[in-house]
Order: C-alpha cells, then structure tokens, then sequence
C-alpha cells in the first residue's frame, strides 16, 4: 500500500510539472510550419497575433493566400525552421525573433528566401492564459509583398521553331497573316457589309453571324472572322475600307509551300481536351497550339519551346515590381535534307493525279523529296476553313488528307531488279534463257485456272536481261520459284523487308508476307503476291546498285550524325550490282525496254518501269498503279521513285515515265 501511495504522489507531482510548464515560442513555430507546409491557412490563421488579425479576416487570409499560391503554381513548398536542441529560457521575454526558410517551385522558377518571424507572448483573449503568436507579415509569402498589393502572372508563350529545307527555304514558319475583324455596332448597311464580307472571305453569311453572335460578344467588341494569308495585301485593304471592319497584322504559322509538303511539313492546330489529357504537366493550356500533322506533330517537343512567365507585385499606385521572371525559350530550328523546289515540281507534274513520290541522293540516303498526291493546304487549317472547302475536303473522292507516301503498295515490275539481285547472289545463271511462248504461263496443273501473264509475247527465249528490259512476269515468276520461298525472303530481308525502316519520320516497314503457296511465290517476283513497299524503301532498295551492293541508311533530318552510313552491308556484291545496272540501262536505251520514253532527254539513265494490277480475281480487270524508278548511273547524286494510281486508263507506266522526264530535266 505505502508503494502504491508512493507512485501516485509521483505521477500527480509530474502532471502539476507538465501543467506549469511555460508554453514556448520553438513549439508554436514548429506547429505553425507544418500547418504552412500543409497550405492550411485556417489553421495558420489561429496562430497570428492580435495585431496580425487586425486588417484581415480568416476567410480573407485563407481566400488571399490560397489564390496566391494557386496562381503562381506554386508546388514542392517547403517551408522550414531549424528547432534549438535544448530548450530556450523565454521565462521574461514577451518578443522573439525566429528565423524560417521558404523555397518552392513557380510556374516562372525557383524561388527561395530567409525570412524572420516576430512571436509575441498574449493572451489570445480574456478567458485565455499567455501563448506565443506570430505577427504574420505578407512578404512571408513573397518576398517584399505588402498588405494590399496585388500579384499577378503573366504568361510569356514560347516562340514556336521553324522547319527549313536543306538551302534554307522555309517549309514552316512564323510570319505575318492579316486578322480581320468586325465591330457589331459600327455596322450601318448590315446586309450591305455582310455580303461584301462574305464574298471576299468566302465565308457564308450565317457563318459571319454565328462569330458575331457569339455570347461574349458585345456592340463594341471587335470580333476575329478570319486571318487571311499575309500576301494577300489587295484583299486586305479591300476589306479594311468597309465600314465596321478592321484588318490587323498578326504573327501566324505559314507554309509558304502550301499543298506541295503539306503532308510532310503537317500543320498546326488548337489543343483538345483529349490532347490536354495525354500532355498533362507539360505546361499545354486550352488556347495552346500543337502540331497536328506530319513533322510539325512529329517534333512537336522541339519545335514548341518552353513558355515563360513572370510573376509581379503591383502596388497601390499601379507600379509594378518583378518577384521572378523565367523567359520563354525559342523551339528549335528544324533543318530538311528536303529541297524545297524539288519537292514541289514533282507534286507540280501529278497535275491532280493520284500517288506518291520519293526522290534521294542514292549516296548519302538523304530524302530530296517526299509527296503525296492530291493534297491540300495546311495554312487553310491554320487561318480557318469555311464550311463549305471542309465539306469539299471531306468529300472529295481522291481523298487528298490521305498521305500516300506513308501507305504500302505493292510494286509491280519494279521488284523485277530486287529479285534479279537475289537471283544473282544465289548463283543464278542471267544468261540462262527460258523458253516459254504465249501469254501464260502455270507451273503445273495443281494452279487450276491460275496462271501468270505477261505484257509481250517476243517470240524469242528470255533471259534476265532480255526479261528486265520487256519487263517478263513469267521470267521472273520462274526466278522467285527456283529460288524458293525461304532463299527469296531471305533475300528480301537483306533490302529491308520486314522490318522497321530506319527513318526519322514513322512509316511502316515494307513486307513479305508469309508467300505460303507457290502461286504467291511466283507473284512475288514481279512485285505482287504479298508484296508491300512504301514509296520511299523502293527507292532506298536500289541504292545498293550504285554503292557497290551496300544499302544506306535513308535520312531526313540535315544534321543527321547518321547520314550517309550503311544500313545493311554487303546485300550482293559489287558485281552484281552493276550487272543489274547494266540491264537496268537497257529498260531506257533498248527501244523495245518499257522505259524507253526517257532515252529522248540524251542522258545516262538506268531505271525500272512497273505496272501493278489491283483486282478482286483472275480473269477480271482491275485497276493499275504505275511505277518509275530512275537515276543516273554514271553520276548518282539522285534517285527518284514515282507511282501513279489509276493508270490503266492512262497509258500504264509510260504516264508515269512521262511525267518523271521532266522532274530529271529539273535536277539533271
């Protein structure tokens, strides 16, 4: 009993201790930080002194603050105070001085500063006993901010890269546009002004009235209905001199080649809510720009920049003074290996018809050109569509938003080179002659009703070089055949098939297929079958026939640490390279070679045609896509690759021939 007595006398001589116990400054300065550090500004609000309640209300402290913090994107606040060890006598003190630490991160940076807090000793009322509270000053929360004044963000939008071609012609860039405008009130004659806008920008009249009947528009108020392209000066002062219109110099993003590299270059367009999703933290707003389309999409991370910001305090007389500044950071300037002037003869020579283009120098793999047929404008995407080019857009049959130049076709004839090669390196005789007569051909009667045709019955064995320049199906039928599936694919592999193309801008890889019958083994020697090549990859898979049967590595970009260098070494051997070349020749030199309409520009030129039949079933006509590749052999500095859509009413792959003399008569 008397040990028992003993412990309780103890415990309540400990809790009068714990009782007595002065409140210390040190304590209330830890609590008050963490409940900064939290952003709890109600609870931070019960710890200021009476003085510091005096201007402003919990609800205007917790309001003011939070809105600071929130505007500036105030993030990773940490706010700290180094507690003494042991502890303080403060037994007299009524004032005391602790020093605090605040650094956070800011939509315009970093920023941190040293700070002393004032604690006085009160009682918070008359009921209350003593404590320590804090005289909260607002230049805790930035520095030199007084009571009052007001903090502001101003956004500073990054200046977006250019795209340039490999002379410095630019594809995309940042130049002036005319913004016209309208003033609801300052309309007199409004049927009279509406019809003379709607005739010069082609905007139908219940379009102009949807912009000018938008809710927040007011009589005042001048009104965007469209940009206009900055060398259209005549319309702009057309338009300046009606009544109630303005016409405005803007900065815009122009494609001074408009529909020529339209799907190479894309273009530009305001950031969706799907957009705003995916791009969250990464500074993209709803009035944001983001590359829609092709490279502008591509290298949106580049080209876009960072944005800026400053954050100010402005005082009571409207001065204002700079807490921190982050300035915007231009995108980069993006360099082609494009020639600008090259890229849009060749979309020049498809005068509307359908297909794709691609042009290289064979040496170094850099892409000259690279079109798609038909197109459309990007800067209309830009500056705005009327409802009625959309529609026609939309509906047009030739689907010009279509990019060709990144689809798979399959090549026709112009595989005829591809499988010679093979054919060589497996040790087949060229000289070998084959002697088929007629039109059809079958290897043996399990084919059933299928056979394989040829253009030309010359009534003369064929051999391979006789086969490329009549352009034989059966010859090469016959080649894949001897080959076999597995040594064909194999071979194929070595020119790039069946993988990813090693290419800054994304196109599919060319392919195969799995060639699982011998009908489709023979199709595939002439280039159908399963046969699927893009445009470019045909022209990259003739570079081994002027780099001594390596193939390079295709490239876009002008600064490419790449260019230049072997994609696939060793595909067939020097020889053999230049036997193919040799044959090649003849498809242009020999009159009977189907290439033959290009001998009259008087030049080297080495070079395959290719007509590819797309139909449902044998025995059943079907459309045609024509093919040209051709360079200079005696001086390869270009390649050029073209096909044609639709050509079996138009002359098969001489109107494709036609059309490539005169891109060579521009770049011989």
């Amino acid at each position: 009993m008397k040990y028992i007595r003993l412990v309780l006398c103890l415990a309540f001589v400990l809790v009068l201790v714990s009782c007595s116990k002065e409140p210390q400054p040190e304590d209330r300065m830890q609590k008050f930080v963490q409940l900064w550090n939290k952003q709890d500004f109600g609870g931070m609000y019960d710890y200021l002194s009476k003085t510091a309640r005096i201007p402003i209300s919990k609800k205007e402290f917790t309001d003011r603050y939070k809105n600071i913090y929130s505007g500036i994107e105030a993030k990773d606040l940490k706010v700290t105070y180094k507690k003494p060890k042991e502890e303080q006598d403060h037994k007299d003190a009524k004032k005391i001085s602790i020093p605090f630490s605040v650094k956070m991160n800011t939509v315009a940076g970093n920023i941190s500063f040293d700070k002393k807090a004032q604690l006085v000793k009160e009682a918070k009322d008359k009921d209350s006993d003593d404590n320590w509270y804090l005289n909260w000053s607002p230049d805790f929360i930035l520095p030199d901010l007084k009571q009052g004044e007001k903090v502001s963000v101003d956004d500073e939008p990054a200046v977006r890269g250019e795209i340039y071609d490999r002379n410095g012609k630019g594809l995309a860039i940042n130049s002036k546009v005319y913004e016209v405008s309208m003033v609801p009130g300052e309309m007199g004659d409004k049927n009279a002004i509406l019809n003379k806008v709607s005739k010069l920008l082609h905007l139908s009249i219940p379009e102009i009235k949807a912009k000018l009947n938008q809710s927040w528009v007011q009589p005042t108020y001048a009104v965007p209905v469209k940009s206009i392209p900055g060398d259209q000066m005549g319309l702009a002062q057309d338009l300046d001199g009606i009544p109630s219109v303005y016409v405005d110099d803007k900065t815009s993003r122009v494609y001074p080649y408009k529909d020529a590299a339209a799907h190479l270059v894309g273009y530009i367009g305001t950031v969706t809510a799907e957009d705003l999703e995916k791009l969250k933290g990464k500074g993209y707003t709803s009035s944001s720009l983001i590359g829609k389309r092709g490279l502008e999409q591509l290298y949106e991370d580049k080209l876009r920049g960072e944005p800026g910001a400053k954050i100010t305090i402005q005082d009571k007389n409207r001065e204002e003074r700079v807490v921190k500044e982050n300035p915007a950071k231009q995108g980069e300037k993006i360099q082609l290996t494009i020639d600008a002037e090259l890229q849009k003869k060749i979309f020049a020579s498809y005068k509307g018809d359908v297909g794709s283009a691609a042009a290289i120098q064979p040496k170094t793999g850099e892409t000259l050109a690279l079109v798609s047929s038909p197109s459309f404008d990007p800067n209309k995407m830009v500056l705005g569509m009327s409802k009625r080019e959309r529609q026609a857009l939309a509906n047009n049959p030739d689907n010009p938003s279509l990019n060709r130049f990144s689809a798979l076709y399959a090549p026709g004839s112009t595989m005829k080179p591809l499988t010679a090669a093979i054919a060589l390196k497996n040790g087949i005789d060229p000289s070998k002659t084959m002697k088929v007569s007629g039109m059809k051909w079958q290897k043996s009667k399990s084919w059933g009703k299928y056979d394989v045709t040829r253009v030309h019955d010359f009534g003369a064995p064929v051999n391979m070089k006789s086969a490329m320049i009549y352009s034989d199906n059966i010859y090469f039928a016959q080649q894949a055949l001897a080959l076999g599936k597995d040594k064909f694919i194999a071979g194929l592999k070595d020119f790039g098939f069946n993988e990813d193309l090693p290419y800054e801008y994304p196109l599919p890889g060319s392919k195969t297929g799995d060639m699982g019958s011998e009908i489709l083994v023979a199709d595939s020697g002439y280039g159908q079958g399963q046969i699927q090549m893009t445009t470019l990859h045909l022209a990259d898979a003739y570079t081994p026939f002027v780099n001594q049967g390596n193939l390079i590595k295709p490239s876009l970009l002008l600064n490419d640490p790449d260019k230049g260098k072997v994609w696939k070494q060793s595909v067939i051997q020097p020889e053999q390279a230049s036997a193919v070349v040799d044959m090649m020749k003849a498809v242009i030199s020999d009159p009977k070679g189907t290439g033959h309409a290009a001998a009259d520009l008087k030049m080297p030129l080495a070079g395959k045609t290719g007509t590819a039949e797309l139909k449902e079933k044998q025995g059943v006509k079907g459309t045609e896509n024509g093919w040209f590749v051709v360079t200079n052999p005696n001086n390869p500095q270009w390649l050029l690759a073209m096909m044609v859509e639709g050509v079996d009413k138009k002359g098969g792959s001489k109107h494709v021939v036609e059309k490539a003399k005169s891109i060579i008569k521009y770049i011989k």
